[in-house]
């Protein structure tokens, strides 16, 4: 049987396209079926080539990770499965080119800042501990980068990262607080600056206008919205913001740092590719990591572990801590305030922190600071009183829970 035109197969509906031949139509969907095979290739191919790229941008510190197996021994153990524990460590150095507008490259470099961030088992809070640059502490003996080593001795604790590095910084952390730091990671001043940049600047709001020639800085009152090298001068400045304080300035990083995580939790960043990569490249690129966190992966594993913490259970605080008597320019520990939040860390137990009281202004603040000013939080003793609360008519009382001065992620937004 054959249609009007001749070809078998009955009919062709009025109106429609003719059917081209069947050796055509085979040869079609070869053609459709291959060029969908090249396009799942090259989308592949893409999505390999990005992987790497970022994969590659990672620099891990394996000299570290030496080291510290070296004294694996004299470490602290894990005491609560599941827990993680990241030193995050900012170092001032003027190495690269990225750096060297901020001063010669001398070859050393110093932690500007250090905070052990803690993640709970349970991924629900994180708390960060700011530990203070001048802070009198035992810094072990520490392998130079000439290959020598220091003797042990007790000092200002960012000598430790000049002396030794990431290891020796780690291994000085975990004497002082006896809590293990599972991992760290490295970033300088040009890491800094594309990571900011990359999620498209942080707000901040300052309640006085800033004017800080050492920084470089020149911002109004009110909100405004940080880029690279304005927030870079805005986490360094120390001595034409506030009363001029380390305590000032520590406090003015964790306000930033919750700005920051707030802006990266968005859906504007984590849901949207084409600002997603760039701040995926800007975060490889610029840190420097423990082999272990040294991958794609191992910096997702760690993102997602965090990425869905309310940002009223982010927590920031600063060691307990007052001036150190010898040189009040110095600081030394609050004990035992101190002493009961690293074994909060340690056991892996919540963190409760309130705000800061303001803190006087001028060269006395300083030296005004006390164990209930915002250089350490409330006393213990005080804190253990006001939380027990006695219950009628039993003779147990709860488990006092300690108060450290601090702040939230949420609290650093703009209202």
């Amino acid at each position: 049987m054959t249609d009007s035109a001749g070809t078998p197969g009955g009919s062709r509906p009025a109106g429609g396209p003719p059917r081209p031949p069947a050796g055509r139509r085979r040869r079609l969907l070869r053609w459709a079926g291959a060029g969908a095979a090249a396009f799942v290739l090259v989308g592949s191919g893409t999505g390999w080539w990005l992987y790497s790229k970022l994969d590659g941008n990672i620099t891990a510190d394996t000299s570290a990770e030496a080291e510290l197996r070296r004294y694996e021994r004299e470490r602290p153990a894990h005491l609560a499965e599941g827990a993680q524990n990241i030193l995050l460590i900012g170092s001032d150095s003027r190495a690269g080119r990225e750096n060297a507008g901020y001063g010669r490259d001398k070859g050393t470099q110093r932690s500007d800042t250090t905070i052990l961030l803690h993640l709970p088992a349970d991924r629900k809070s994180a708390t960060a501990v700011s530990i203070p640059r001048d802070l009198m502490t035992d810094v072990p003996s520490c392998l130079t980068p000439d290959g020598t080593r220091t003797a042990e001795r007790f000092a200002q604790f960012n000598f430790a990262y000049e002396w030794g590095g990431a290891a020796c910084t780690i291994r000085t952390v975990e004497k002082l607080t006896g809590v293990r730091v599972d991992h760290h990671m490295v970033l300088d001043f040009g890491g800094f600056k594309k990571m900011v940049d990359a999620v498209g600047g942080v707000e901040v709001c300052l309640s006085r206008p800033v004017n800080d020639t050492e920084a470089a800085l020149r911002l109004p009152a009110g909100r405004q919205l940080l880029r690279g090298e304005q927030a870079l001068g805005f986490v360094r400045a120390r001595h034409s913001l506030g009363n001029g304080s380390d305590t000032e300035r520590m406090q003015r990083q964790q306000q930033f740092l919750g700005s920051l995580v707030t802006k990266v939790q968005s859906n504007g960043v984590l849901l949207n590719p084409a600002r997603l990569y760039p701040v995926l490249d800007a975060a490889t690129s610029a840190v420097t990591t423990d082999p272990g966190l040294a991958s794609l992966r191992g910096l997702y594993e760690l993102v997602r572990g965090v990425r869905d913490i309310p940002s009223d259970q982010i927590r920031f605080l600063t060691v307990p801590r007052r001036p150190y008597p010898p040189n009040p320019n110095r600081d030394e520990l609050v004990e035992p305030d101190a002493g009961s939040l690293f074994e909060r860390l340690r056991l892996d137990r919540p963190v409760t922190v309130a705000p800061p009281a303001p803190e006087p202004s001028g060269a006395a603040g300083r030296a005004a600071a006390s164990p209930a000013s915002p250089a350490s939080p409330a006393s213990f003793a005080e804190a253990v009183r006001k939380s027990v609360r006695p219950e009628s008519g039993t003779a147990s009382t709860p488990t006092p829970v300690p108060t450290f001065t601090g702040t939230t992620a949420d609290t650093a937004e703009c209202r």
